[in-house]
């Protein structure tokens, strides 16, 4: 059983109600395309429990209502009272559609697989924004501390699989997380580079994201870039390694080692659009309050996210330098984060 007590790091949020010393059961759940990841929670005196976790191939079953009936099948002792899943795409009425696996979720579709009322599907990087509020501070690597006095919206960037984003709005009191898309915007280049870099991804995808550059296909795609159009070397043993394995892993190591140029230039280009893009959003939500950088990533660079690169090119922000230098900085090192911020949030449901 693994225990995490309420540790409100930065952001202040309203926390679940508590009924006297009862004891509510949550399931929570952390939805893709690949893998499914559900955990029951025991919430109790603003205490968060997890009590089991289990981990699904998505493809191995027919729709994500049979993950659920089956995790719950095993929680006879402790029947969820809440459910909250954290989905990694938009949410409408209650609806998402995961277009990786051309499936659709609903809350009345679990609602009628299990038999619980209260039922909540969130996008995941909401989920990830409520996970803020059950962190600890250990938990957290400051690239920047910022003002001293920092209050206001937070934002969150989130790059893995895919790019991810979401504010908190500050009310004056409490935080109150909202998702985005805006992982989906068009990129920006900005130097000669970036715009070969441009009209080499556009040959291949048509429209150009953000997320076609800051994620882990895009950081493939920027190596690919860098030896197919500028003729960088592609050392053997490397080619045998990325065939063998994840290449966007094989690249970043070898990057972060030092030891393969094109690597080492893939992660510095990587790194400047990781800065760029969070600098942008930081300004479009004015986000005085706090920059998380959140995903699969991040925490496995930060030793390149600590050399000042990240923080020199996020600094590049026109006339706003004084506002992007007193907003702090940090990586989640939490990569369950999500997870427990749909615990968070299905504590705040009524039964």
């Amino acid at each position: 059983m693994q225990t995490l007590k309420k540790q409100h790091y930065l952001p202040q949020f309203i926390t679940p109600t508590q009924s006297g010393e009862t004891k509510t059961y949550l399931l929570a759940g952390d939805l893709g395309g690949t893998k499914t990841n559900l955990a029951l929670f025991s919430s109790q005196d603003g205490e968060l429990d997890m009590i089991r976790e289990q981990k699904y191939a998505s493809r191995d079953y027919a729709n994500f209502s049979e993950i659920i009936q089956h995790f719950i099948s095993e929680c006879r002792d402790t029947p969820p009272q809440r459910i909250c899943i954290g989905v990694a795409g938009p949410v409408v009425k209650g609806k998402v559609e995961l277009t990786n696996l051309s499936r659709e979720l609903s809350e009345d579709e679990i609602r009628q697989s299990t038999g619980i009322s209260a039922v909540a599907l969130i996008n995941d990087l909401e989920a990830t924004a409520y996970g803020l509020a059950t962190l600890a501070q250990e938990q957290l690597t400051t690239l920047h501390r910022g003002a001293a006095e920092h209050t206001g919206n937070i934002a969150i960037i989130a790059p893995g699989t895919g790019l991810g984003m979401a504010g908190l709005y500050w009310d004056g009191t409490y935080h109150h997380p909202f998702p985005t898309e805006g992982g989906h915007t068009d990129f920006a280049p900005r130097t000669d580079l970036d715009i070969l870099l441009l009209r080499y991804l556009q040959e291949k995808y048509d429209v150009v994201s953000w997320e076609r550059v800051i994620s882990g296909p895009g950081l493939y795609d920027i190596y690919q870039f860098l030896r197919d159009i500028k003729g960088m070397d592609e050392p053997v043993e490397l080619r045998a390694a990325m065939n063998a394995g994840d290449p966007s892993a094989e690249i970043s190591k070898a990057g972060i080692a030092g030891r393969i140029p094109v690597c080492v230039k893939t992660m510095e280009l990587f790194v400047r659009y990781l800065a760029r893009e969070s600098c942008n959003l930081v300004l479009k939500m004015k986000a005085t309050g706090g920059l998380f950088l959140g995903g699969g990533i991040p925490p496995k660079i930060a030793v390149l996210l600590e050399t000042g690169e990240f923080y020199h090119h996020y600094m590049q922000g026109d006339r706003m330098a004084e506002l992007l230098a007193s907003v702090p900085i940090h990586i989640v090192n939490n990569d369950k984060s999500a997870l427990w911020g749909a615990a968070f949030y299905a504590g705040l449901l009524k039964d």
